[in-house]
Parts: structure tokens; sequence; C-alpha cells
């Protein structure tokens, strides 16, 4: 490999020849071998988004060149467009926990293309990072990349998956089926109900993440250092909110105040809770979606998923219900991103947070994994499922718990022993009925119709 030698404030060091990197990223890369995993790519173009819109407010409050400026913001919109500008930024989540050396990897590498727009020497600290810090930049690009991913993806991916529920709902609504609390039987539910029940839980998801927004689009972006925007101009933090909003079409705001902002990451941290929460409400759905599919002769089999390929290596014929395993093991993972998260907010050791490559890192990777799993869970699951209308019938003509029922009627103790003889003797529960109480037996099938009872009431 040809290298060239680079030099930074603590020497000289050799770097690869063609890398657009200097020697602060070359040493990062030396630093940190631990996990081979890089921030994830909208990090990277958050961090690339927000730099372009400083070297905007730079140029527009004086403090850099406009050509320069424009030259800066050139450099990241190339690499922006760029299909593979991740090679330019190798360096590992694990790493310093202010991110320094990621922020320091997007200096070099837009120094290095700006200076070749601009034709004069462009400076990753005194150009590129004019009126920034590590301790400022980094915070303010996990609050904008989360947003940014939460709106374009996240938010629209729960919504088609509620649609979908909603609308298999009312395709269903003709059937009951057997409801099960503690696993055990119940009294019955119509199909369309169950399905509604989770395309509520998914609606409450979108809405307490929306609630996120404001605070997740306010930045610390103005603190620098510590927080008192040392070397920031004081216009600066508005201009940059004010620029970044033009270029994102979200709008951004400056923190309420920069040192909450850069010492914590309380919002961070509340939004992945909210993250575990819709991972919760997918678990929930993903396992019940097993449960009805499991068999199809010895489990369940009230429906029957889409098969999507082979099940077994080894047992011909064997279906498995793989999308919804898929969903409960993304729901897992997210549940252990927040714990990492959770650990990682409570990093803020006075003036500064030192777990942010990793909080950026799990938290992306949560609102992606959910985003991508619930379009599968959508279309692959839950709008092509079959009923399997003959096992509900089944299930319902042997449940003994219909008796409730007759509660009213009867009262609790006789219908307790009228269901405990149906259960003893496997027969329905209207045959029970009829020989233990005085009630016609077109009275009995009219209390006891399933789905009469899905209807509530007395």
């Amino acid at each position: 490999m040809t290298i060239r030698i680079e030099r930074d404030s603590m020497g000289e060091l050799e770097v690869p020849e063609e890398a657009l990197y200097g020697a602060q990223t070359q040493r990062a890369i030396n630093n940190f071998p631990v996990s081979g995993q890089r921030l994830p790519k909208a990090f990277i173009a958050a961090l690339l988004t927000a730099k372009a819109a400083a070297a905007k407010a730079n140029a527009k409050l004086g403090h850099i060149p406009e050509p320069m400026g424009k030259a800066i913001v050139t450099a990241a919109n190339e690499l922006l467009a760029s299909d593979n500008f991740m090679v330019h930024f190798p360096i590992d989540v694990y790493q310093t926990g202010s991110g320094t050396s990621t922020n320091m990897n997007a200096n070099e590498v837009l120094a290095t293309l700006a200076t070749q727009i601009y034709e004069s020497k462009v400076s990753p600290n005194d150009h590129i990072n004019f009126g920034q810090s590590s301790n400022d930049i980094i915070p303010s690009s996990i609050h904008i990349s989360a947003a940014i991913e939460l709106d374009k993806k996240l938010l629209p991916s729960l919504a088609h998956l509620a649609k979908t529920i909603r609308e298999k709902a009312a395709t269903v609504d003709q059937y009951v089926k057997t409801g099960r609390t503690h696993l055990m039987d119940a009294m019955p539910v119509r199909l369309s109900q169950s399905l509604t029940g989770w395309a509520v839980q998914i609606e409450q998801n979108i809405s307490q993440l929306k609630a996120t927004r404001p605070l997740l689009r306010s930045l610390a972006q103005g603190g620098t250092a510590v927080g008192t925007g040392i070397n920031a101009d004081p216009a600066f933090a508005a201009e940059f909110a004010r620029q970044l909003s033009e270029i994102t079409g979200l709008t951004f705001t400056p923190a309420e105040s920069f040192f909450t902002h850069i010492g914590s990451q309380d919002i961070a941290v509340s939004l992945s809770g909210q993250l575990k929460t819709t991972a919760v409400s997918i678990m929930k759905i993903a396992n019940d979606l097993r449960w009805m599919n499991s068999g199809p002769l010895a489990g369940l089999g009230e429906i029957e998923l889409e098969a999507l390929q082979p099940g077994s290596s080894i047992m011909p014929g064997k279906v498995n219900p793989v999308i919804p395993e898929a969903a409960a093991m993304v729901a897992a993972q997210v549940i252990g991103n927040d714990a990492a998260i959770t650990i990682g907010g409570q990093a803020g050791n006075f003036e500064l947070n030192v777990m942010l490559p990793m909080i950026a890192n799990n938290l992306l990777n949560s609102i992606e994994i959910l985003a991508n799993i619930t379009v599968l869970l959508a279309d692959k699951s839950i709008k092509t499922f079959k009923v399997n209308e003959a096992r509900l019938e089944e299930a319902l003509a042997r449940n003994p718990i219909l008796v409730t029922a007759l509660n009213p009627v009867i009262g609790y103790l006789k219908a307790a022993e009228i269901a405990k003889q149906a259960y003893k003797e496997g027969r329905p529960i209207v045959d029970v009925a009829a020989e233990q109480t005085d009630i016609p037996r077109d009275e009995l099938l009219r209390l006891l119709d399933p789905m009469t009872l899905t209807q509530g009431g007395l």
C-alpha cells in the first residue's frame, strides 16, 4: 500500500495515499480495532449535513469566506450523493466517548475535498470545525439523524403496519374465535377485535413517537466545548438551526440549555424508551401470530401464515412462521439496545456525556430494524394470512367457558358445575346446560351464540 506522511498536533503519521482523511483519523483507526463496526450511514450523513449547515452559517456571519463556505457545502453534497461515501469513515463505533475521532474524520475528509474545490487550503480545525466542538456537533448529529430517520422511515412504516392491520380486520370481522387468558380458553372474540387491539397498540406508539419530535429537534449546536459557547458567534446557534432546517425540511431549534444537551443524553434515552415500547408491541403481535398459526395439526391452527420458505433441513414439508420470528428477534434487539442506551445516558459526567458513539449506533439501529421489520410483518404476515374457519368453530363448539353467559340466569356456582361436567365429558356446553337447567334449547342457543357474546353486555 502506498502511503503519505500527515502531521497533526501529536506529530507525523503514515496515512494511505488515497485516503481523504488525515492523521487524526488514522490515529483513531490505529487506536480502536474493537468491533469492525462503523457508525451508521444515517449518522455520518447527518454529521455531513450539519457540517454543510455550519459552513453556510459561518459564511453568512462572516467567519469564513463565502467561496470557502460554498466549497465546503459542495464537498459535503458530493459525498452525500456518492453511493460509497462510507469508505471514507472507517472509525470503529467504540472509540472516544465524545465522538471526537468521528468529528475529526469528517473535518479532515471535507477539508481535503473542499481544498480541491476552493483551490486554496481549507483547514479541518480552523475552517470546517469553526464555531464547533465534538461536544456539540456529535450530540447534535445524534438528534438530527434520529429525527430524520424517525420521520422518513419509522413513522411511515408503523403507519403502514397499522393501516394493514385495520384493513385485514375488516376482512375477518365475521370470524369468531376462542379468546384466551393465561393461554387458557376464555370467552369468544371476533378475530377483527384481536387485530384492532394490535392496530391501536401501533397507533399509540406512533402518537408517543411523534411527541418526542420537538425535543429531538432541539440541538446542542452552539454550546461548543462545555456549553458556554466559547469560540462560537452568539448568533451561530440560531443561524445553524435555520440553515439546517432549510436543508432537511425539518424544523430544528437551538436547545433551551446547551449544558443539558451536552452534559446529558436524556432525550435520546427517552426516544429509546419509546422505541422499546414499540418493540414490546411488535413482540406481542408476533407471538400472537405464531400461536394462532401453530400446528397445523397439533397446535391451534387458527390461521395459516403465508409459506415463504422450507422450514427444516431434515423434516420435509415443514413451514415455519419466519417473519414473526424475525420480528420477535428485532424486538429483543431493540430492548437490548435500550438497555445499553440507558447505561450510556448515565455517563453524563459533569459537562459531557462520554458514550455518544454507542448511543448513536444503538438508537439508529433500533429505528432502522423496527422500520424494516414492521413493513415485512404487515406485507408478509398480516396482509396474507388465511383463516381456518373449521378449527375456529371446532374449538368454540367445545368451549365450556361459554357458560359465562348463563351467569345472570342460573348463577356462577351452577354455571361452574355445568362447565366442569362439559370439560370432563368433552361435550358441548349447550348439551350439558340443556340437561342441567330448565332453559329451552332454543333459548340456550341464543344465549350461547358466540357472535352475540363478542358484543358484550348482559
